[in-house]
């Protein structure tokens, strides 16, 4: 058996993630620790997994209320302490729990060089949305669509490299204990992740065509379950027989007010039951009285409800796109920052919702928007047959199984040519 190690963001759209997957291993009788900052002990522990505290700087007390460019600025200069105290932290904790091969997060860009000086094989797993470069394939950080021409693909080169410029801060930092540690220079952004391989729990049903994705790229399907969520009280004596608009914009960028007053009042006359979950960012009691006597909570069973709504209207983050499409409900999405804007722009590109600029959610815009796949038959069809795929996908296990094979094949490697050299 192995003891693997899990190398991620402590935020709940990594942790919802790479939980259940952890679990899953040791449940087939692996050890696993997850490697986070601190932020994630008590997910990791009510999950059954071990822990070590790495990179834990603070949570940045605006990070909720900023969206767009700002949120991306705010972003990268909080990224480079958090990598940079992982990068100084992690080989340390790493060594001292004898982790034998890690599963990094895709979002922790530090974690291959990590893996490399400490000699360990590593998979990259991805919980947002795949960050591979692909000249093909817009960025995953704007709302383009997917367009073969050529001027398209010059457009996301361009846009591509004017990342790395902006992330250089970052890539510095990494580039820096990459010669501290005698490790080759990376030539290029995809370097960073695994060569032995990269599981998303995307589905290829929901993404634009892809030319260029690796032979080792797994699409599994998503791996969401309840470890590690918190048990969440909830008035469901209050749901009634109509239809249920379910309503979340996440865990991390909650804050605008607005935004939810007027998603609520665009949701009026529709002969429909709406709940909305504030995702921690603020009590309900923060909130005006809103318009149609919404249930509000600062946080809701989301898995259970999204298996009664009929909409759920979200910032387009990707673990609540798949916990909606598992259960065949279309979306409305308004994406406010990150990876959110890809998302939402593939959820109109599939046909099972709609894309809705927060700059143009207002509650008109809205109304039209919900009406329109509230009633249209279409999106729910098309919903239908992403959770058909979703199903089909193989999910957590499918993720496990790959995970076990390549660790063992590497080991087989490493011995063969153990043997070879004597």
């Amino acid at each position: 058996m192995t003891h693997f190690g899990i190398l991620c963001l402590g935020g709940t759209g990594h942790l919802n993630t790479l939980l259940p997957l952890g679990y899953e291993l040791q449940r087939r009788g692996h050890q696993v620790t997850v490697l986070s900052d601190a932020r994630a002990e008590a997910k990791a522990r009510e999950a059954g997994l071990g822990f070590e505290a790495i990179a834990y700087t603070g949570v940045d007390p605006k990070r909720a209320e900023l969206t767009g460019l700002q949120a991306l600025w705010r972003g990268i200069s909080f990224f480079k302490i958090r990598v940079a105290t992982s990068l100084r932290e992690a080989p340390r904790a790493i060594r001292k729990a004898g982790i034998e091969a890690l599963l990094i997060d895709m979002s922790a860009f530090e974690g291959g060089t990590i893996a490399e000086h400490l000699n360990l094989p590593f998979i990259t797993i991805c919980s947002a949305l795949v960050l591979y470069q692909d000249s093909y394939v817009p960025p995953a950080l704007t709302d383009w669509t997917f367009n073969p021409r050529w001027w398209a693909r010059l457009r996301n080169q361009i846009t591509y490299g004017l990342l790395l410029l902006i992330s250089r801060p970052v890539i510095s930092v990494i580039a820096r204990y990459r010669k501290l540690w005698n490790l080759p220079a990376y030539s290029s952004y995809n370097d960073c992740f695994s060569k032995l391989a990269i599981i998303s729990q995307h589905v290829p049903e929901l993404e634009y065509p892809y030319r260029k994705l690796p032979s080792y790229f797994y699409f599994t399907g998503p791996f969401h379950n309840s470890t590690g969520r918190p048990r969440t009280d909830f008035p469901f004596e209050k749901l009634s027989n109509l239809r249920l608009i379910y309503i979340s914009l996440g865990t991390s960028r909650n804050q605008i007010k607005h935004l939810f007053q007027a998603i609520a009042e665009a949701c009026v006359d529709l002969e429909a039951q709406v709940v909305i979950s504030l995702g921690g960012g603020l009590e309900p009691e923060a909130l005006p009285k809103l318009p149609g006597n919404p249930i509000v909570v600062k946080y809701a069973p989301q898995l259970k409800l999204l298996e009664r709504a009929s909409l759920c209207v979200t910032h387009a983050g990707l673990n609540t796109t798949l916990e909606a499409l598992s259960n065949a409900v279309p979306l409305v999405a308004i994406p406010l920052a990150d990876d959110q804007l890809g998302v939402a722009a593939r959820l109109a590109w599939v046909g099972v919702g709609e894309f809705l600029p927060l700059s143009s959610a207002n509650v008109v815009r809205l109304r039209q928007v919900i009406r329109r796949v509230l009633m249209n038959e279409s999106y729910r069809r098309n919903a239908v047959r992403l959770q058909r795929a979703i199903r089909h996908a193989g999910g957590v296990q499918y993720a496990a199984d790959v995970i076990e094979n390549k660790v063992e094949s590497c080991r087989t490697e490493q011995q063969v040519q153990s043997i070879t050299s004597l």
